[in-house]
């Protein structure tokens, strides 16, 4: 089992930093054909984040686990925390915003599809029962609280941005809603811990919505979201963490986390209609 798991990560390693070297070769491409100097700028800088990256990751596919795990890993901090710093290049070449936004939200929505496509099988012919609904409509009022935030509260014709904010409040948002897929197996799984399982469930969800709240920057005037969404979505979701702690059994845990989400929900949606009643 270790050794597979290692051929995996080898594996890995090397995928991921072949796909890095193409971005890499792309930017490198800019660098040496463009004539503008701030894009050649901005072209050095992303080459040598991506050739970090790109060298790192090659690495640790050669290397022992013990040592290309950490190697790794430091390679994608690295490229990840980097972009923050080009701040200065970039806000003189700002992105096209909504672009931007349509490419984060198609990524994120192709995550709703994969979290989908995992609570499958709580819907086959042995396991379907009521928490098998319960479970998709958690699925559920997260995608509409992060479809409400990003299709209808935000601001796409943004002019003057970099975007970085805009892909940086994503990760918590991917991340979390990745958490949420995996430990909505754990918790109907009669070996795992369930409090491990509820813990990660939770720190899903609260990653989730505390990106979509982080994003009220970018919103309509009409709609810039006061700081009541955050103290309840803060409200809710300890509640409902606390409660399945104490009540520590799977069918309590959908139920109660079914509330949470559904609360959540609703009241972003309120906010919507009741921000946009008031401008009439």
């Amino acid at each position: 089992m270790l050794r597979r798991s290692t051929q995996t990560c080898i594996r890995f390693f090397i995928a991921a930093g072949l796909l890095s070297l193409t971005l890499l070769l792309q930017y490198g491409i800019v660098l040496f054909r463009t004539q503008e100097q701030i894009d050649r700028r901005i072209a050095a800088d992303f080459v040598g984040i991506l050739l970090i990256r790109t060298v790192t990751l090659l690495s640790a596919g050669y290397l022992p686990l013990r040592t290309g795990l950490p190697l790794a890993i430091i390679g994608i901090l690295i490229s990840w925390t980097a972009p923050a710093f080009t701040g200065r290049q970039t806000k003189q070449h700002p992105i096209i915003f909504s672009h931007l936004l349509e490419r984060l939200t198609l990524l994120t929505i192709i995550t709703f599809g994969e979290t989908i496509v995992s609570i499958a099988t709580f819907f086959t012919r042995d396991a379907l029962s009521w928490t098998s609904v319960l479970i998709f409509i958690i699925v559920a009022s997260l995608f509409f609280i992060y479809i409400v935030q990003f299709d209808h509260l935000i601001a796409s014709s943004r002019s003057g941005e970099t975007g970085n904010l805009l892909i940086y409040l994503h990760y918590p948002i991917i991340f979390g809603l990745s958490l949420v897929t995996v430990s909505l197996h754990f918790i109907a799984d009669a070996e795992a811990n369930l409090n491990f399982a509820v813990t990660a469930l939770y720190a899903g969800i609260g990653l989730l919505l505390f990106g979509v709240w982080s994003a009220k920057r970018y919103n309509q005037h009409r709609f810039r979201i006061h700081n009541h969404m955050g103290i309840w979505f803060v409200v809710t979701t300890v509640i409902g963490y606390v409660g399945c702690l104490w009540r520590n059994s799977f069918q309590d845990v959908v139920l109660m986390t079914t509330i949470v989400t559904v609360a959540a929900c609703a009241y972003t949606v309120y906010y919507r209609f009741k921000a946009q009643n008031n401008q009439k």
